[in-house]
């Protein structure tokens, strides 16, 4: 009975934790691309995992600039910002997800397919905002 085997398809936030690099492409509707080249750490905090990435982000011309971000993982792979509120649940085997940032709408998607590389998408739509931004993680190399 004690014997379950865990379905090895499917992740777990331990899964996370470590160094990655990021690339990620930002496909604007009416404007121009944008590119982001950084490192995506997830740190164990008594919550969970606090992901930081940081990067150099180009958008068409303009010159690069330095890009942070700060999310909270928790063990159902909840995913928070920073400032406390909730923003969307990772499916363990992959798949969709999303939140509602009125008046805008974020839809998600993780690719695992290829782990330990692996794929966010995100198609986000609304008044304000319409662009697609897909981000790859690989291991990075200690």
């Amino acid at each position: 009975m004690g014997n379950a085997k865990r379905d090895e398809t499917a992740r777990v936030l331990a899964d996370f934790e470590g160094r990655w690099q990021i690339t990620r492409r930002i496909v604007q509707a009416d404007g121009p691309e944008a590119r982001l080249e950084g490192v995506a750490e997830f740190r164990t905090v008594p919550e969970g995992l606090i992901q930081d990435e940081v990067g150099r982000l180009r958008i068409g011309d303009q010159p690069e600039v330095e890009a942070r971000r700060r999310y909270l993982w928790r063990d159902d792979l909840s995913v928070w910002f920073e400032d406390g509120r909730f923003f969307h649940h990772v499916p363990p085997a992959g798949g969709d997800t999303g939140h509602w940032c009125a008046p805008d709408q974020y839809d998600g998607r993780y690719d695992f397919s290829g782990w330990p590389v692996w794929r966010c998408i995100w198609e986000v739509r609304g008044p304000r905002k319409d662009y697609r931004m897909e981000t790859e993680y690989r291991r990075a190399r200690e």
